[in-house]
């Protein structure tokens, strides 16, 4: 009790340490986009060899928690205070400890990225439920967005218990009432996998992924179906946008799949945030 009033009587403490704890799930976060490919990539070789009836692969246990972090070039251990958010890059100068080769800016900007993100939504919530769905919807965005942009890839672990505590959180009504959350999640699958066969009926091409449903299906279970259009539109605009800066800056080939599981990810933090106040901007315009 005393705790919370303290919380109350002070924002920016709460604040303070939710920007510390992002911090530090920033940096778990990384260990989830390096790893999970890697262990999902493990299970499924696996399980064809137990298909296949030959010997299964050998090799050392492999999953979040171990092994122990290292340098991939030369194996160096990554110590506890080598491996401090974002202060450690920087007075490491993005560089192993070990054999100074460069360690990728990806690593801090995750950091960096998941400490602001928590920090503002404990300016914007305060101490709530709400805050506490926010935190885990915008880390899990994050985590999704990195993974997709490695592998093309949006793994089944994430994005289904994304979607099923988005509706947990809203039986509450925390972000949406739990039949818009419902409709949302089920829209969301629908009208995503419509595209798809569509676009493969007239070019006898994959235009996505299965695991892009799977993502607008769980933002639509967090913010519910009237965010849908919106989310879909922030998406498909920026990531147009993106596309064509790669093909005429980056020279580019048209045919070079790009990965729309960062921009549904980045709609879904906009709208999370904004999509009332711009929702109700276009229907004004009405």
């Amino acid at each position: 009790m005393y705790f919370l009033q303290l919380i109350e009587a002070t924002p920016w403490l709460l604040i303070t340490a939710a920007s510390l704890f992002g911090l530090l799930v920033g940096s778990f976060l990384n260990v989830v986009i390096h790893r999970l490919p890697l262990m999902l990539e493990q299970g499924w070789r696996a399980e064809c060899a137990e298909l296949s009836g030959t010997p299964a692969p050998s090799g050392e246990r492999y999953n979040l928690v171990v092994p122990r972090s290292r340098c991939p070039h030369c194996g160096h251990p990554v110590s506890a205070v080598e491996n401090i958010p974002v202060l450690s890059y920087l007075a490491l100068r993005g560089r192993c400890a070990e054999c100074k080769a460069a360690i990728s800016p990806r690593y801090p900007i995750v950091e960096a990225l998941a400490g602001a993100i928590a920090g503002y939504i404990a300016w914007r919530y305060g101490a709530s439920a709400a805050a506490a769905g926010a935190m885990v919807f915008a880390w899990t965005m994050i985590a999704l967005a990195f993974i997709d942009l490695d592998t093309f890839y949006l793994p089944d672990n994430l994005t289904l218990p994304l979607l099923w505590t988005g509706l947990m959180f809203n039986i509450g009504a925390t972000f949406t009432d739990l039949t818009s959350a419902v409709i949302g999640a089920a829209a969301g699958y629908l009208v995503l996998w419509a595209v798809f066969w569509a676009y493969k009926l007239a070019t006898g091409k994959e235009g996505m992924g299965y695991g892009d449903f799977k993502l607008l299906a769980a933002i639509g279970a967090w913010l519910g179906w009237k965010m849908l259009p919106l989310v879909i539109l922030l998406s498909s605009f920026v990531g147009a946008v993106v596309g064509i800066a790669l093909i005429v800056l980056a020279r580019r080939g048209r045919n070079v799949p790009i990965p729309f599981g960062p921009y549904l990810a980045l709609a879904g933090l906009i709208a999370l945030f904004y999509g009332e106040q711009l929702n109700r901007q276009y229907l004004d315009l009405f």
